[in-house]
């Protein structure tokens, strides 16, 4: 299963935020055991750098992402993404970038917070403590 991580997915675990560290670190744990085969956009990857190390320091957002990178793959963005993404009429242009990402990765998934930014697409969008629960049902 192909499943594309949003930024605030990786940011949960990367920042440790309360309430939400739980179900990304467990969709984290799928890809690092081989369960799922995750991916990270390669310009979400600078978004998490940006805000992770106000936190962090810069060094320990590098070390960090470092060790996100050995988990999930980094996805290409390329031009074609961008130029498909600006042709969707989403309100969010990277939330349409992630999209577009994921279209190209054939995405089963897009593990995210904020799941109605997706709405309009026709790849699922899933909260990660959906996502755990999805991989349990299969499971099963």
């Amino acid at each position: 299963m192909t499943v594309l991580i949003d930024t605030n997915v990786a940011l949960d675990v990367l920042l440790n935020n309360a309430g939400l560290v739980a179900g990304s670190e467990a969709v984290f744990n799928l890809a690092e055991h081989k369960r799922i085969t995750g991916y990270i956009s390669a310009s979400a990857v600078t978004d998490i750098f940006y805000i992770s190390q106000k936190k962090l320091g810069k060094k320990g957002a590098k070390e960090a992402i470092k060790h996100m990178l050995q988990i999930y793959y980094p996805a290409t963005v390329t031009d074609e993404d961008i130029y498909k993404a600006l042709d969707l009429t989403w309100d969010d242009f990277e939330d349409s970038v992630q999209f577009t990402v994921g279209e190209g990765l054939c995405a089963d998934y897009i593990v995210t917070r904020n799941t109605q930014d997706f709405s309009s697409g026709h790849i699922p969008a899933v909260t990660p403590e959906q996502f755990i629960r999805i991989i349990a049902d299969t499971e099963q």
